[in-house]
């Protein structure tokens, strides 16, 4: 089975299909502006801590478990001797199942974007809500990243996800230090790098650091079983600590790069006033068209076509690792061959995704989709599948994968399989934190945050 299922054909590789499933659209665009609402360069701290406190050992675990299995996240703890606990990888591939299905919608918007920009149509940052209501338009452009998505996967690991991985990431890295490079030759750069590095310590608050702990879990791919899926493809001889400290150094150092070039075009956008400008698709898809407009009419089409297209790649190597997992599962469990699997349930996966396409407008039911407790304005459904899919579901996950592997498959077992490709493992620091961490700190803040994310998002009670 093994054999046929595949593996990466490098360590090179298997990092950086697993960097690109953690770098994503909240990297480029949500995490510079987390920044700036967290008290700018505190909030990194924070965020580098919670990534290599927290989230790594949460990491090591899952590829552990996968490579110790060599199979799917549901197979996995089959394979384990613990098929009651096979509900938690059916738990991660809901959720990157549910993630896919309204991340492959806003995907297609960045990809329309980059052909709109690419062309000189910088009118469109001020048709935001026409465009993202033209069905037609952008569930074509939908179609166009699913198949995409689907065509990589279908050529399976060593000729699909990790050939394209050793594409992308190099290409998105060049892509994001060429236009660092030029954001900061712009007016007023200064400004924007010294309101992105230079610390606010008295704006940390609990929320502060609640969003630096959820932007550090999702960023990292972990709860949704992405990183066992890719463990299960991965040699013996590797070693994991070295592995998922890679993974977690690549994905911090892209959001670092990102926040180095959106802080200086939000200085030039604003005339150095920073703190007036909004992130997320407020700045991305409505103020930046404009800003390359006023670049000049060639040189615009080139930023604004390279910056859509960054997001474009950073946006493909996250769905690619999305649809693995379900059909590694599909593959693993179901006995089905991986190029039916693949179509099949992109297919699904891109219906399931029409309900969010049409959710901004376009339907006044899914637009005005549930209301929640305490709750003012209704919830759309893009929003509501996010807020099920990644708020809810993956801290769950990690919570219960913690669980699972210090209580149930216990610390020994996960210690024995991180010794394979790390025979100094053993009685060393690192394993002594791991220990503590999986058993005590990762549990013990994952169900808090999961418990107080329930609470706030669905029935509007705020503890703190």
């Amino acid at each position: 089975m093994a054999t046929n299922r595949g593996s990466f054909s490098s360590k090179a590789g298997f990092i950086l299909a697993a960097a690109g499933s953690a770098v994503g659209l909240g990297n480029i665009w949500k995490f510079p502006f987390e920044v700036a609402n967290g008290g700018g360069a505190a909030f990194v701290i924070m965020y580098l801590i919670f990534c290599f406190l927290l989230c790594f050992p949460v990491m090591v675990t899952e590829i552990a478990i996968g490579r110790k299995t060599q199979k799917n996240p549901v197979g996995a703890f089959i394979a384990l001797g613990f098929p009651k606990w096979s509900f938690l990888g059916k738990i991660g591939i809901l959720a990157g199942i549910l993630i896919l299905s309204f991340y492959n919608v806003v995907a297609g918007w960045a990809f329309g974007y980059f052909i709109q920009i690419s062309f000189g149509n910088f009118e469109i940052g001020g048709q935001f809500n026409e465009y993202i209501n033209n069905i037609g338009r952008v569930g074509l452009y939908g179609i166009i990243f699913m198949i995409a998505t689907a065509f990589v996967v279908s050529k399976g690991i060593s000729g699909g996800v990790e050939r394209a991985s050793k594409i992308l990431m190099p290409t998105l890295v060049g892509i994001i230090v060429l236009l660092v490079i030029y954001s900061l030759t712009l007016p007023h750069a200064f400004e924007g790098i010294s309101y992105y590095l230079v610390p606010q310590f008295s704006e940390i608050n609990f929320s502060v650091i609640y969003n630096a702990l959820g932007q550090a879990f999702f960023s990292l791919s972990l709860g949704m079983g992405a990183l066992i899926t890719y463990g299960s493809y991965v040699s013996k001889q590797d070693n994991i600590i070295s592995s998922a400290a890679m993974i977690t150094v690549a994905d911090a150092g892209i959001a670092f790069l990102a926040g180095l070039m959106m802080f200086p075009f939000a200085a030039y956008i604003s005339s150095g006033a920073v703190e007036t400008v909004q992130g997320g698709p407020g700045l991305i898809f409505t103020v930046l068209p404009g800003a390359f407009e006023s670049i000049g009419p060639v040189l615009g089409r080139i930023v604004g076509g390279l910056f859509f297209l960054l997001l474009s790649f950073a946006a493909l190597t996250s769905t690619i690792s999305l649809l693995e997992v379900p059909v590694t599962y599909a593959v693993d469990e179901l006995n089905i061959q991986r190029s039916h699997a693949v179509w099949v349930i992109a297919l699904f996966i891109f219906m399931m995704g029409v309900p969010s396409l049409i959710s901004n407008g376009d339907s006044h039911f899914f637009t005005n989709f549930i209301t929640y407790f305490g709750a003012e304005n209704p919830t759309n459904f893009l929003d509501f599948v996010q807020h099920i899919g990644s708020d809810t579901l993956l801290p769950l996950g990690g919570f219960l994968m913690t669980v699972f592997a210090a209580y149930v498959w216990k610390k020994h077992n996960l210690n024995k399989e991180i010794e394979e490709g790390f025979p100094a493992f053993k009685g060393t620091l690192i394993e002594k934190y791991i220990d503590f961490a999986v058993s005590y700190l990762c549990p013990a803040i994952l169900g808090i945050i999961f418990l107080l994310t329930v609470l706030s998002r669905f029935f509007g009670v705020e503890i703190f």
